[in-house]
């Protein structure tokens, strides 16, 4: 009886490799597949905890800004109290009678310890006056009352403070009101900011 069952063909043994190539092509779209999904994922972890990063230095600023410029209004009415310890202190230097009755120099004194220590307990709460008297005129920080002829004196020139002004962390709590001079040489300007490339040749 002859043996009829033909042998298997180079194609048939073959074929068991193509399912393989498969098997390869489908793992590698699966891991590609996996890779965007993780990348995803991620993604939609790292977003929540950056905005979360976000609003905790917001917060912190925030709260920051309101210790150190909530009292901007009480800070507002103290200083009037310091503006008037200040002119009783000029009054009282210009009165000749306080150079001449010795009784009232404790008086002068008390008065002088009184305005330095308010003012010591407004910069500890981040108030600080500023005296501008012959710096360049700031319209930031100054406010300028009227101009002095002045030819002795650079033109822009703060010669003369008619309230002192007061900075309230980094802001103006209120400006200095001052005189300001004309007529004399130009301020000089500010200095550049210094070149990196001065050395080149």
């Amino acid at each position: 009886m002859n043996d009829t069952t033909n042998p298997p063909s180079d194609d048939t043994a073959a074929r068991p490799e193509q399912p393989a190539r498969s098997d390869e092509a489908t793992a590698a779209e699966l891991i590609v597949t996996l890779g965007k999904e993780t990348a995803e994922y991620k993604d939609r972890l790292l977003r929540p905890l950056a905005e979360m990063e976000n609003l905790r230095r917001r917060t912190e600023r925030e709260v920051g800004d309101a210790r150190l410029y909530g009292i901007s209004a009480f800070a507002r009415d103290i200083i009037t109290v310091a503006d008037n310890m200040h002119r009783a202190l000029q009054a009282l230097d210009d009165d000749p009678r306080v150079k001449e009755d010795a009784s009232l120099k404790p008086l002068v004194d008390g008065v002088d310890l009184t305005e330095r220590e308010l003012l010591n307990v407004l910069e500890k709460h981040g108030v600080k006056r500023i005296d501008p008297l012959g710096q360049k005129f700031d319209p930031n920080r100054h406010q300028a009352m009227y101009e002095v002829e002045d030819p002795s004196v650079p033109a822009g020139s703060v010669i003369q403070v008619v309230q002192s002004g007061y900075l309230i962390g980094d802001r103006v709590l209120r400006p200095a009101m001052v005189a300001v001079s004309k007529g004399g040489p130009k301020a000089p300007p500010s200095e550049p900011p210094a070149n990196d490339n001065s050395g080149a040749q």
